[in-house]
């Protein structure tokens, strides 16, 4: 998977700016329209493939279908999206037809990628399947009951084990969310579920919190780039911010950040069908360097992707607590 030299979705800080995270000027990446018959494309996940890159994206179709697609591209900006949605391989008839799907993410753990995503199993809760190839998808057991959303898997086994974060919560718009740990030896049984963070009472993640992409390992412990909320007059405002978690206990926090990394503040991020809304699914680590591309959904309408530094990113979550 890393073998290759792909080229890296790039972009320097703009001369003068000392913003922590910044935005790629050609954004959005990925249009509302791409497909003929998506009504938005956004909280969507890409990694490193082949010699480019793919991902699973949602592409809500024009009768307002939540659906999952597969996509390719050369050089993580521009996207080929696929025009039929994701059709899983399933040999569990009770959750096999369950076609509508959302806010996917993908990891590569051990020799495939592995996805996860919010699954309409009477009510919303964690799907999770493989590929080799993104074309064939093989559909497992659902990680956990209703209701759930945000289930992301760390990218590798952590003591021997699967782990993933997620985030219980009901039918609806939830007014509430806290993260939580749980850990599985086969992708099936999932248990030994820990507490890792609520919300912040005051601030811009204080009605719920979700992880965002898959964490990142680093010599400091996992840094996590997380969803937050806050309940204005006009309704949710989605922003992300970033902590560090423990290395062998994730559900164990070193640092959190207090300010948020970014919040709504472009046309793209403040107009949609849902406004106010930032939402990170998936970042990109070029590990030579320490650059990071932050790819997220704008007003749940269309995708657009932001650049950090690594360590710069380490440093905002340590020195702001």
């Amino acid at each position: 998977m890393h073998e290759l030299n792909r080229p890296f979705p790039w972009q320097d800080r703009p001369q003068g700016s000392t913003e922590i995270i910044w935005r790629y000027s050609q954004n959005p990446i990925i249009q509302r329209d791409l497909l003929p018959t998506s009504n938005s494309i956004f909280n969507s996940a890409v990694v490193p493939f082949g010699d480019g890159y793919a991902g699973v994206f949602r592409c809500d179709d024009r009768r307002r279908r939540m659906l999952l697609h597969a996509g390719f591209s050369a050089d993580g900006l521009h996207w080929n999206i696929d025009h039929a949605p994701i059709r899983f391989q399933c040999d569990i008839p009770e959750i096999a037809d369950f076609e509508q799907g959302y806010d996917p993410r993908v990891v590569w753990i051990d020799d495939r990628y592995y996805i996860t995503w919010c699954n309409i199993y009477h009510g919303p809760t964690i799907g999770v399947a493989w590929t080799n190839d993104f074309k064939t998808f093989h559909q497992l057991e659902n990680a956990l009951l209703p209701y759930n959303r945000n289930g992301v898997l760390f990218p590798r086994k952590i003591n021997g084990r699967f782990a993933l974060l997620s985030r219980p919560s009901d039918r609806g718009h939830t007014p509430f969310g806290d993260i939580f740990y749980s850990e599985s030896p086969d992708l099936c049984y999932w248990g030994k579920h820990r507490h890792v963070m609520s919300p912040l009472p005051d601030s811009w993640q204080s009605t719920k919190i979700g992880a965002g992409p898959a964490p990142i390992e680093t010599p400091h412990g996992w840094l996590l780039i997380y969803h937050g909320v806050l309940t204005s007059c006009n309704g949710f405002v989605y922003s992300f911010g970033a902590a560090l978690l423990d290395k062998d206990e994730p559900w164990k926090i070193k640092h959190r950040a207090a300010p948020y990394l970014m919040s709504p503040q472009t046309l793209y991020e403040l107009v949609g069908d849902v406004p106010s809304v930032v939402f990170p699914c998936a970042a990109l680590l070029d590990e030579p360097t320490g650059r990071l591309a932050i790819y997220y959904g704008c007003a749940d309408t269309v995708t657009a992707v932001a650049f950090a530094y690594l360590d710069d990113l380490i440093a905002f979550a340590g020195q702001n607590p």
